[in-house]
């Protein structure tokens, strides 16, 4: 054999002993018959069977959603292309009227679950721009492909077993379970598991309506946020200034100091005012050292719960921004 043949006959039983021969083998059995295994997996879970002859009757895996998770675009944007896009005036503005229009729900759901509403507001706008854009792919289906590919069956698998949990509680029909590519439903874009945990009948219908109950998407955003560990006497943190000897690699989630430990590091609000005398826990955030080196956040508490819902900087510090832009009519 020519060296060159037997290379590439190493390389191909490489692959085939790696980490894609392990999805290659899980996605070869065919659909039909790994649906039969599913739905008998979900009876033992006590889901009825017209629950799944409703939901899994004739569905076929969607090629889109295999396209869409092979082909996730690598992250490239800088934090100030990404916060123009994410917290534009419009959804500021956006977002100062719907608070308006639904203070008297928000405020009663805060005092509930001891949110602020402007927190809740800003969540909701970011993930589906207020309910606008929440995902036309049926859940079911979508979450079936992703289950049956391989790629990552059993985070899959078991959130379609969830998501077929919550059809079986009647909270809302097949058809109806519309959300992402990677199954994140409604205006909260709860994946399955995050409804079952921290979904919300508010309005007593005996359904969690987080597509199209707006007290309900609130309540279940709060819920998801106090269940996390939300602080309503506290912000989530604020923009700041660094002295120029400042120490970055003090900068993280790592470092942990007091509020009054970094003032007497020289950091100060960015009109070069003093820092807030609360002695807080915080961290210095510095979301892109390259681009923009003296761009930098001090982060609270709140900020780390916000991380539980999305594990972005990014996505963290968008929300901050967007509740603070809201409150400021």
């Amino acid at each position: 054999m020519k060296k060159q043949g037997l290379a590439m006959l190493l390389i191909a039983l490489l692959m085939l002993t790696g980490p894609l021969a392990a999805v290659t083998e899980a996605a070869e059995q065919p659909f039909a018959k790994w649906l039969e295994d599913l739905q008998a997996e979900a009876r033992e879970r006590g889901i009825s069977s017209a629950t799944l002859d409703a939901a899994l009757t004739g569905i076929e895996p969607i090629p889109r959603v295999i396209e869409l998770d092979r082909q996730q675009p690598e992250f490239t944007l800088t934090f100030e292309e990404y916060r123009q896009r994410v917290v534009p005036q419009s959804r500021i503005d956006m977002g100062r009227r719907l608070l308006a229009e639904h203070r008297e729900l928000l405020e009663e759901i805060g005092r509930e679950f001891r949110v602020q509403p402007r927190f809740i507001v800003a969540l909701w706008g970011i993930e589906t721009d207020f309910g606008r854009i929440t995902g036309g792919f049926p859940v079911i289906n979508a979450l079936a492909t992703l289950a049956h590919d391989g790629r990552r069956s059993s985070y899959f698998r078991s959130e379609l077993l969830n998501a077929l949990q919550i059809l079986d509680e009647g909270h809302i029909s097949p058809d109806a379970m519309k959300g992402s590519w990677a199954g994140a439903m409604g205006q909260s874009q709860f994946m399955p598991s995050s409804f079952l945990n921290f979904a919300v009948d508010y309005d007593g219908d005996g359904r969690r309506d987080i597509w199209h109950t707006r007290a309900d998407v609130f309540a279940s955003a709060a819920n998801y946020l106090a269940k996390s560990g939300w602080r309503d006497d506290q912000t989530w943190g604020r923009r700041v200034t660094l002295p120029a000897n400042f120490d970055r690699s003090l900068a993280g989630l790592d470092t942990r100091k007091r509020i009054g430990q970094w003032q007497e590091l020289g950091i100060r609000r960015p009109d070069g005012s003093a820092l807030p005398g609360r002695q807080l826990p915080a961290s210095i955030i510095i979301p892109d050292q390259e681009n923009h080196p003296d761009m930098a956040f001090m982060v609270y508490e709140n900020f780390r719960t916000t991380l539980k819902w999305n594990r972005s900087n990014y996505f963290a510090l968008a929300v901050g921004l967007l509740s603070d832009a809201i409150a400021e009519q």
